[in-house]
């Protein structure tokens, strides 16, 4: 039976807020466990916990207003208007009137590798950056695909839902940071010496544990609500669009393009509509995948179309794909 973008969308929203939580939770008790750890009662365990919360959101906030201009700078985007990209920029005006949302300020990269991204703090502070290799290689139906799904992002708030992941996954792997080098230069031997109890003793070895642990699965989290968002992205595309097929095609020609995108990097690959860092690349290696499989995106588009889901040996088109 074919399953609705709707139910999609749902389910999608549903798990990507609940692993957003997860890390929440595991910031705060991984500050609760080592102000516990360092002072020895639940006052101390409380104070490191508040405090670690008010810094990640201090850092959130600064980011929240400056972080879209320092990726598009960082991206060497250029913005333009409808003289330069008529095409480009009626796909987008008539897609941004379909998700209800404000048109967004539009941005180019000179790059011959086909790919996109959207960035802002809210639909009324919205970019969209878009290469020229993807203007130059997709037809206009799988373009509205694509830009489809960036304005999905944006009207989905998935840029700000990012935005707040990342801060905490960095807070994170700092807080774990400066306790295990707190643990290594002896503070925390002094603090068991100066009292506290078996608990303490407790909380300090769990705390520990939690250092080393949590930067790995707050990372892992994070991917898994990157892979989230981007379906619930196609999906939206497809509610925008009606149009499943443009999508597909899109993510088919795409990822079995061998242009590599030159500005991207680690730090803003998950932006983008497909990974830009390509396999065979050597700043590909030891990194963990950004996005869901291109073949499982295609056969979730499938699924909406009642149509047999594909594999590998299908179709020459599909070579590789993740």
């Amino acid at each position: 039976m074919a399953e609705t973008f709707y139910s999609q969308i749902a389910a999608n929203k549903r798990n990507s807020f609940l692993l957003t939580l997860v890390i929440v939770v595991l910031f705060a008790l991984l500050g609760f466990s080592i102000g516990y750890a360092i002072g020895g009662d639940v006052t101390s365990a409380l104070f490191v916990m508040v405090i670690a919360l008010v810094v990640g959101a201090l850092i959130s906030a600064g980011s929240y207003f400056s972080g879209d201009s320092l990726v598009l700078a960082a991206s060497s985007a250029k913005e333009v208007d409808a003289s330069a990209a008529p095409q480009l920029m009626n796909v987008i005006q008539e897609l941004a009137i379909a998700a209800n949302i404000p048109m967004p300020k539009v941005y180019i990269i000179d790059d011959t590798a086909p790919n996109a991204f959207a960035t802002g703090r809210d639909p009324q502070h919205a970019s969209v950056a878009i290469t020229t290799g993807l203007l130059e290689k997709l037809d206009r139906e799988e373009l509205q695909g694509v830009i489809g799904h960036e304005l999905s992002h944006v009207r989905n708030f998935d840029i700000r839902f990012a935005l707040i992941v990342g801060v905490m996954v960095g807070a994170i792997a700092i807080l774990a940071d400066f306790f295990l080098r707190f643990t290594f230069w002896g503070g925390g031997r002094r603090s068991n010496r100066e009292g506290g109890g078996g608990a303490q003793a407790i909380v300090f070895i769990i705390a520990i544990v939690l250092a080393i642990l949590a930067p790995l699965i707050s990372r892992f989290i994070q991917l898994a609500v990157n892979r989230q968002r981007e379906y619930l992205a196609d999906a939206s595309s497809v509610e925008l669009t009606r149009n499943p097929y443009g999508l597909e095609r899109a993510l088919a020609k795409i990822s079995s393009d061998p242009e590599v995108l030159e500005v991207a990097n680690r730090g803003t690959q998950h932006m983008y509509f497909t990974n830009p860092i390509k396999k065979f690349e050597a700043r590909s290696s030891g990194l963990m995948s950004t996005h869901p499989p291109i073949l499982d995106r295609i056969n979730r588009l499938r699924q909406l179309t009642g149509d047999a889901p594909l594999d590998t040996s299908d179709s020459a088109a599909l070579a590789g794909l993740e």
